[in-house]
Parts: C-alpha cells; structure tokens; sequence
C-alpha cells in the first residue's frame, strides 16, 4: 500500500513531533554544556562503562584513534573526564566520567528521556510491548528499505 500524499497520519505526526523535539532538546543541553553530540555520546558510554580504555571508545564510536585522543585530552583538561593508569600497564589510560550526569548541569543531557521513561512506566504492560514491537517493526522495515535503496545507488554509480 502507497500512502497518498494528502493523507496525513496522526501517529507518523506524533513520531516526527517527538524526533524533532528530542532533537532540540539534546542539542540544547549540549549547548549549554559546551559540548558537541560525539562528545555528549562519549560521556554516555564512558558513564555506563566506567574505566574503558580510549581504544574501546574509538571503536564504540566508530573514530579514530587520533580523534580520540583529541576528544578525551580536551574533556580531561575540561574537568569532564580523567584518565587513570592501568595498575599493572602505566602505557595504558583507563577512562571515567569525572562528573555526576544525574546531577546538573549534566542530568540536562537525559531529561527529556527521562521524561519519556516516566510516561511509559505509567502505561498499561500489553500497551508498551504493542508499542515496542510497532516501533522495532517499524525501524527495522525503514532501515531495510534504506539500505535497499543505497545499494541500488551504489550499483548505479559503480555501472
């Protein structure tokens, strides 16, 4: 089925409402706290795996490792992040979070998360997992359909 274009659907309205607002959101916090997104998902990962080594990270977020040191050198000197040496390896730095992202400024980072976390909790358990399994559906019909679409590109442009 062809959606048609003067048919506007209210839950593909509310979807794109939320995208945009969680956006805003995000971006403003990293705004007010003087970091980019690459930085802002590096605070993340590193709080939810204290002590990794900058290698770990690099992989986890897909750069180099030059761009690493950079960005962890620059958080350091910040007062953002701090670097500890292995114990058993001094040529190895392991990484930890030197501020609280539950407590502000930082939490501004997750707020609006976990304003969503608290509606969901609030919701009847058939209707979150209806909800999920939509939204996985959903996803993964999307990105299938993406990728589809890329590698019909790239067939085209290498022809």
């Amino acid at each position: 089925m062809t959606p048609r274009i003067d048919e506007s659907s209210p839950l593909m309205e509310a979807l794109t409402a939320y995208s945009r607002e969680r956006e805003a959101a995000a971006a403003k916090a990293r705004k007010q706290l003087g970091v980019n997104e690459l930085d802002a998902k590096a605070l993340a990962i590193v709080g939810a795996r204290p002590g990794m080594r900058p290698s770990e990270l690099a992989a986890t977020l897909g750069v180099t490792s030059a761009g690493i040191t950079t960005m962890v050198e620059r958080l350091v000197r910040r007062g953002i992040l701090r670097r500890e040496a292995d114990d058993s390896d001094r040529r190895v730095n392991h990484i930890h979070l030197a501020v609280d992202l539950e407590k502000e400024p930082w939490s501004q980072l997750a707020r609006f998360d976990d304003a969503c976390r608290r509606i969901i909790g609030s919701l009847d358990a058939q209707i979150e997992r209806d909800l999920a399994d939509f939204l996985t559906k959903t996803t993964a019909a999307a990105t299938e359909e993406v990728e589809r679409v890329d590698a019909e590109a790239d067939a085209s442009a290498a022809a």
